[in-house]
């Protein structure tokens, strides 16, 4: 069995602290370890699993491999799509990866970013999912409603068999009436996401029933190239791959669909309203989190990422404070930040896509102060790590140590600074930053130029493949 972790979501319903370069799947939301994290943790401990199979987005390959790293798992595969195009097409990919070799593997198919409390119960559902994979069904894992709820769609069981149920229906999301109603009856499922099915079979499946998905897929990964540690796939032929849903594309026409009932304490984290509730509270129903000062408060979630939030006389509010944004929203409107997000896109507003702190595979940059003509930075260098060989045509450089020793090369000369010694890179001139210590490198980094854009970037050398690959966000 070979676990195969979806991780290219935006997590758009949990800004300002989930964002397109940082969604919420690489965050510490409940536990001390991030959505992600947790996941592949939770799939590593069933008896005899494979190597994970991470399927991602170009932009957050980094985030993946490190925090993987951190756990001490070795993925399988990290596979980058240049473009996302739901979950279907991620099967897809998976199944296709799955079958390289003489292997026909049973493949667990998981979001990166869903709650499960009881883990052991999540491990025994799989463990009654996969003879019934092994037999050619296509499994799904329905979670046992325990509330009217109108957020997800629901499966209605259909004969028992092997410990599951064949399904007999897929349901869009209801209203609350409905949603009462099935609760009520006992025959409903909520339709959590996860998957389990043998690698040839989802692939026949798709044949039948998504055809131009699978040829999409099949061009793209036949085309792949590998680059470091990452399975990047064909970007000509993936653009134009239809986008659709697992349950859209196959699940609802297939006759093979399967539904095995959880009870494991799930939740999607959808939302603020959907993390407050599963959270455990303090004496007045709150969840506080950061350096929050409260008086008389109820039945609300505060969040502090950067500084003191104080709150008087509120009720049933997510307050949510980062260096650079502040969310306040009634908890029963959580699920409007998305329009909030989209909002900030139409701006173009960079609150939609980065913190003011970026994460890049040598370590991070922050922005302290910026006018017309200077720009003020924080870089922080992890050991090992160097940026790439680099020259800008319209900024010249001045950096400071703050902490720790940094090799320094401008033009042909290299030479080493350590705390309160700085140098200067002149417009023009190839230059690049690395951190020959043990410790984090710390320093203050002054632009001055006619434009400060990170798109004035010249690369020549980079130890992380960058080259060719253009992003929005490009210091180092």
């Amino acid at each position: 069995m070979i676990p195969v972790i979806l991780a290219g979501g935006s997590g758009t319903r949990l800004w300002p602290l989930s964002r397109g370069l940082y969604p919420k799947q690489f965050l510490p939301l409940v536990e001390d370890c991030t959505m992600l994290q947790a996941t592949v943790a939770r799939v590593m401990e069933i008896p005899g699993i494979g190597s994970p199979v991470v399927i991602c987005n170009d932009e957050h390959r980094f985030l993946v491999r490190e925090q993987l790293a951190v756990i001490e798992v070795v993925p399988g595969a990290i596979i980058l799509e240049p473009f996302g195009r739901n979950t279907a097409p991620a099967a897809a990919v998976a199944a296709l990866q799955g079958l390289v070799g003489d292997d026909d593997p049973i493949l667990l198919l998981l979001p990166a970013d869903h709650l499960i409390r009881d883990e052991e119960a999540f491990r025994a559902a799989v463990r009654v999912g996969e003879p019934l994979a092994a037999a050619g069904g296509l499994v799904t894992f329905g979670i046992v409603p325990d509330q009217p709820e109108t957020g997800y769609g629901y499966i209605l069981k259909g004969e028992s068999l092997g410990g599951g149920f064949k399904v007999a229906r897929f349901i869009e999301k209801p209203g609350l009436e409905v949603a009462r109603e099935y609760v009520n009856s006992g025959d409903y499922l909520w339709n959590s996401g996860m998957f389990m099915f043998k690698a040839s079979r989802l692939l026949a499946e798709m044949e039948a029933h998504a055809s131009l998905i699978l040829s999409a897929c099949q061009e793209a990964f036949a085309h792949r190239q590998i680059d470091l540690d990452f399975t990047r796939l064909s970007e000509a032929t993936f653009r134009d791959c239809p986008a659709d849903s697992l349950d859209y594309a196959v699940m609802e026409k297939t006759a093979a669909a399967m539904v095995v009932p959880l009870v494991c304490g799930w939740s999607d984290l959808g939302s603020w309203g959907s993390l407050l509730a599963v959270t455990d509270r303090d004496e007045s129903g709150n969840v506080i989190r950061g350096d929050v000062l409260v008086r008389d408060v109820n039945n609300s979630y505060l969040r502090a990422e950067s500084r003191l939030v104080t709150a008087i006389g509120i009720n049933d509010l997510i307050v949510v404070e980062t260096a650079d944004a502040v969310l306040v929203a009634d908890c029963s409107r959580s699920q409007e930040v998305k329009e909030i997000v989209e909002q900030l896109r139409r701006q173009k507003r960079s609150e939609a896509k980065s913190h003011r702190r970026v994460f890049r595979p040598w370590g991070s940059y922050a922005g302290l102060a910026r006018d017309s003509r200077y720009q003020v930075k924080q870089i922080v260098v992890k050991p090992g790590g160097q940026l790439s060989l680099q020259m800008h045509h319209h900024r010249a450089e001045h950096w400071v140590v703050v902490r720790g020793t940094a090799k320094v090369t401008i033009g042909e000369e290299e030479k080493i600074l350590s705390e309160n010694q700085s140098t200067y890179i002149p417009v023009g001139a190839k230059h690049r930053l690395e951190n020959p210590g043990v410790i984090d490198l710390e320093l203050i980094e002054i632009q001055t130029g006619s434009y400060l854009g990170e798109d004035d970037i010249v690369r020549f050398e980079d130890v992380y493949g960058r080259q060719d690959q253009k992003t929005t966000d490009d210091e180092g």
